[in-house]
């Protein structure tokens, strides 16, 4: 066993306390979760919906489902829901990290777009945080970590887009933090189905946890682990 897998283990036994447990929900905006908008009409310009397919049924079909199913339960138990978005607020996307600015410009994700906002399925209620960042990482570029240590925050309930982009470096840099993290495995997507696995095998070997939206809806209900 490497020490990787040992700490792994000890990562998986910490529970999910609901009086310090916060949703996290990144990136479900029309700029990266919408089949017709944003990413999806930047590859359908150029003949390649096909590469889109995986990605946007499964977005269809289970994300937008299963984190609306927790963000009801969060919202019906008072716990917090923070919202996470990319996007530029100036022309250009010239506030963006350099390496995303041509995509972002690419996609429309510019402040006052439709691609900017979150899936109206999702939308965030008045008084629900949104927290805008600049970068893959929300801990990078945003007040994501003063804001969840102002609510007691000491777990992460993770969901959105892409599994091996924003969602794993958000996750990751939360962990190193040390935030206890849950990455909801039918609640994130990700383009390829390698891609996606591959990216929540090493994630819980050292960072945290990954389950699906039935397990963490029981154990946040305090319903034992069978």
């Amino acid at each position: 066993m490497s020490s990787g897998d040992a700490v792994g283990e000890h990562t998986l036994r910490q529970r999910l306390d609901p009086a310090s447990t916060a949703l996290v929900i990144i990136d479900m905006q029309y700029a990266s979760a919408c089949r017709t908008t944003g990413f999806g009409r930047w590859l359908a310009e150029q003949g390649r919906t096909a590469e889109a397919s995986y990605r946007f049924d499964r977005i269809e079909q289970l994300l937008v489902p299963n984190i609306a199913r927790l963000l009801s339960h969060f919202r019906e138990a008072g716990l917090p829901v923070v919202f996470v978005r990319l996007g530029a607020q100036m022309r250009g996307c010239r506030d963006l990290i350099p390496h995303l600015r041509d995509l972002e410009l690419a996609f429309g994700n510019i402040e006052g777009e439709r691609e900017y906002e979150i899936l109206d399925e999702l939308a965030p209620l008045p008084g629900e945080a949104v927290v805008t960042k600049l970068s893959a990482s929300a801990f990078t570029s945003s007040g994501i970590e003063a804001l969840l240590r102002n609510l007691g925050t000491r777990s992460l309930v993770l969901t959105g887009v892409s599994t091996s982009q924003c969602v794993d470096l958000t996750a990751r840099d939360a962990a190193d933090r040390g935030f206890h993290c849950l990455v909801v495995e039918d609640a994130v997507a990700e383009d390829r189905e390698e891609w996606h696995d591959s990216t929540l095998e090493q994630f819980q070997r050292l960072f945290g946890r990954v389950a699906k939206t039935d397990g963490v809806l029981a154990e946040l209900a305090g319903i034992p682990s069978p």
